[in-house]
């Protein structure tokens, strides 16, 4: 594995502050307002902007431009962000990162249509720049699409079935969460000029990756500091949601302890009952689990991304997934 360099979060930190302010000047002469206005309240929500640094420090390791990647970088935040808005629907969510959803905020229909211009404005900044090849991007972007879109089917179908085994469970956050982190290495490698046996070994890192990015947010939605978390903490207990860590103590547990996990996965619990579920997780070794889930799959991950080359922005990129890791809200 690369290690880090000192100037790591400098480096990203900078990379991050031009992304922002990208986000927002792409919009500057959008209008009208009342379809632009939701759009930007949702890029100026703040963010760790990961998918589109990895895009960015992928390409960067192989040596491409920043001028020329920004436009992918930006495409792929405002899809993930679309993402989001359309969760938040379906998901019937009040808050996002503190604030409060853009259907609470407006009204659903127009979240539903900023989220579809949002998807729109992607394709449109995906293939902007005449320096990168269009097809093999679209043919990335489309994919991804795709393996999302299942992903996130599968998510709403385990809600109402009761044999989920936390293998589905994988199977599912392969779709929904690691294919746009996927493709996010993909997209950057290409945009890079990498040869194609690399961009397949960095497709396979970003699935990696996504697991563990997915694993972590299941625990954290449980354990994390509530005013840093940017939401209700439990609120995938307080939903009943299938997640790495409801389904592993299911499997774990047993007698009256299951039952009491059954209930949760069968309507969820109230806001009282969460610290309950805590300390019966924490009893089962379900928190220790999934943190070495994590551990495994981004050791996987660094092992896949040894093919980048060895330079300054490969170093950045691992500093950057270890934070990732680490990561307490």
């Amino acid at each position: 594995m690369i290690d880090s360099t000192p100037d790591s979060d400098a480096r990203v930190d900078s990379l991050r502050r031009r992304i922002d302010d990208a986000l927002i000047d792409c919009l500057s002469d959008r209008a009208p307002d009342l379809m632009y206005d939701p759009i930007r309240y949702v890029l100026r929500g703040g963010g760790k902007r990961v998918r589109p640094l990895i895009v960015m420090l992928v390409s960067q390791a192989y040596g491409a431009e920043d001028e020329d990647v920004l436009d992918v970088a930006l495409a792929v935040e405002i899809f993930h962000n679309f993402t989001l808005v359309h969760d938040d629907i379906m998901d019937e969510a009040t808050e996002r990162r503190g604030r409060s959803s853009v259907h609470v905020k407006w009204d659903e229909g127009t979240a539903i249509l900023a989220g579809d211009l949002m998807l729109a404005l992607s394709y449109e900044l995906l293939t902007a720049s005449e320096a990168l090849p269009a097809r093999p991007l679209l043919a990335i972007y489309n994919r991804m699409v795709e393996q999302l879109c299942i992903g996130q089917r599968l998510d709403t179908h385990f809600e109402t079935t009761a044999d989920v085994s936390v293998e589905d469970y994988l199977e599912m956050i392969d779709g929904k969460t690691a294919a746009l982190l996927s493709a996010c290495f993909e997209l950057g490698a290409v945009a890079g000029g990498a040869s194609d046996d690399h961009v397949a070994m960095l497709a396979e890192a970003g699935r990696q990756a996504g697991r563990a990015f997915q694993i972590q947010d299941d625990l954290l939605d449980v354990t994390a500091d509530d005013e840093n978390w940017g939401k209700a903490v439990g609120g995938d207990l307080k939903n009943g949601k299938r997640t790495y860590v409801t389904l592993k103590a299911f499997e774990a547990a047993d007698g009256d302890e299951r039952e009491w996990f059954s209930r949760l996965l069968d309507g969820g619990i109230s806001v009282d009952e969460v610290p309950e579920a805590r300390r019966r997780m924490q009893a089962l070794g379900v928190f220790d689990e999934a943190r070495s889930a994590v551990a495994s799959y981004t050791e996987d991950a660094f092992d896949r991304l040894s093919v980048l080359p060895d330079t300054a922005a490969t170093h950045h990129l691992m500093w950057l997934l270890e934070k990732l890791q680490a990561r307490s809200h």
